[in-house]
């Protein structure tokens, strides 16, 4: 077992007297000799005899040969490389090992064959225990945020992980348990219990969420699917002595026992910067038939598409769309009503500032649509190409929506017609900056267009 910092099997460590080849081969050579000897490993056969894996502690044997089972079937030297890249890449999928190196050599012993092969996964677990502490400070609060992860659990890839927040104003802490199926990492069973506080200024709404929750996730063909119930017990409070009188009435403790099903299709290459997919996720939400107080039917989708362009520019095209049906004459709670405005919906707006409000208090609406056209293009004169210059974008776009009520006994056409009324609308143009794979910074100068009496709004750089 030794340290292993290598991060790519490009080329891999091997020895290979009796095949031949030396790690020489695989260096950039001109195209008629590369190819010359990329046929000759093609075209030699071998056989893989034994797959050993050095450097395990705590984790069990069992789970491992469901990703490293696959190297077995190669049948040339080049196969041999590209299977146990794949295997490489799995193992380090499972979050158990901190450095995974790969060796490659020809097979010894009274039954090595000619053509025998033996490959070798040198690995580096992760520690027993982790954990990591950090402050935060924003929207006039200060934090503490302490977080431990126990990786490895009981030695086939579990997770325990329990996150702590203290903050000047509010006390947050979570627990949640990962647990996948062995030889099917996507999937898994997650189990968590909680307790977290959200502050809504456009509501002048506080809320504290006190629940537990069963999330089950596994691929079928093409689609991802997550099967989720959640029991939280809610309470909802002002935020300010100025809230008004419709937030104050849903003010008080509430239970909700809820069923979700969420189905996706994601074909992009990114979720940050995408350049070519689409992604198609669905999902309902049914509360009230487990128990609870809460009772109602929830529809919402997103849709997108991304399309290259000429001169590495994309063009970018997405819709969402949602309603919610309350069930057995209840009213809809304001917590569970959809909202929309703001950088991420329709830009130009305040943030959740469209719809139906309240002495300037926004409640949210029961349907809602929203879509949005960009055009993304490199920096003019491409600045940096190559390096820096390549995490930035600029960015055209036209964004539209609208968020109302409904009444359920008027029919599917008139709901149409009224999320047809009042449609809110933006255009603009700014620069996009990739923040790794990990999240987006804006910058844009917005025009907000078919602006309503009662909307938050503003153009300008946002």
């Amino acid at each position: 077992m030794g340290t292993v910092h290598a991060k790519s099997l490009d080329p891999l460590p091997m020895h290979g007297r009796d095949l031949d080849v030396h790690p020489e081969d695989f260096m950039e050579t001109p195209d008629q000799g590369q190819d010359s000897k990329q046929e000759i490993l093609e075209n030699k056969d071998v056989v893989v005899q034994h797959v050993n894996i050095q450097g395990l502690g705590r984790t069990k044997e069992d789970l491992l040969g469901y990703e490293i089972s696959d190297v077995f079937h190669a049948k040339n030297l080049i196969d041999v490389m590209k299977r146990a890249h794949v295997a490489r890449q799995r193992l380090l999928r499972l979050g158990i090992f901190k450095d995974v190196e790969v060796l490659i050599d020809t097979s010894e012993g009274t039954d090595a064959l000619p053509n025998g092969l033996d490959v070798t996964f040198e690995v580096t677990e992760v520690k027993r225990l982790t954990g990591s502490y950090n402050t935060m400070v924003g929207n006039n609060e200060g934090s503490m945020v302490l977080g431990l992860k126990l990786p490895n659990m009981l030695g086939r890839a579990e997770k325990l992980t329990f996150q702590f927040s203290y903050g000047t104003k509010e006390t947050s802490y979570g627990l949640s348990f990962f647990k996948p199926q062995p030889g099917h990492f996507e999937r898994n069973l997650t189990l968590n219990m909680y307790k977290v506080t959200g502050q809504f200024p456009w509501s002048s709404l506080k809320e504290t969420d006190r629940g537990v929750s069963a999330e089950l996730n596994f691929p079928l063909g093409v689609t991802n699917h997550t099967l989720k119930w959640e029991g939280v017990w809610r309470e909802l409070g002002c935020l300010a002595r100025s809230a008004s009188f419709a937030v104050r009435e849903e003010s008080g403790h509430s239970l909700k026992s809820a069923l979700s099903h969420t189905v996706s299709v994601d074909s992009r290459n990114s979720a940050i910067f995408p350049s070519r997919g689409a992604l198609l996720r669905i999902n309902q939400e049914l509360a009230g038939y487990t128990g609870g107080d809460a009772s109602f039917l929830k529809e919402d989708f997103e849709l997108q598409l991304n399309r290259r362009l000429f001169w590495d520019s994309v063009l970018s095209a997405s819709l969402w769309g949602g309603m919610l049906y309350p069930i057995g004459g209840q009213a809809s709670c304001i917590a569970d009503r959809f909202y929309l405005g703001g950088p991420t919906s329709v830009r130009g707006f305040g943030m959740y500032s469209i719809g139906p409000q309240s002495e300037g208090d926004y409640l949210g609406g029961e349907a809602y649509w929203a879509g949005g056209l960009h055009l993304y293009t490199p920096l003019p004169f491409r600045p940096g190409k190559g390096g820096f210059g390549d995490l930035f974008r600029t960015h055209f776009f036209l964004n539209a929506g609208n968020l109302c009520n409904l009444s359920y006994g008027d029919g599917p056409r008139a709901h149409l017609q009224k999320l047809a009324e009042c449609i809110r609308w933006s255009y603009g143009a700014g620069i996009v900056l990739r923040l790794g794979n990990i999240a987006r910074l804006e910058l844009n100068y917005c025009v907000p267009m078919g602006v309503q009496s009662g909307d938050r709004w503003g153009s300008g750089a946002i």
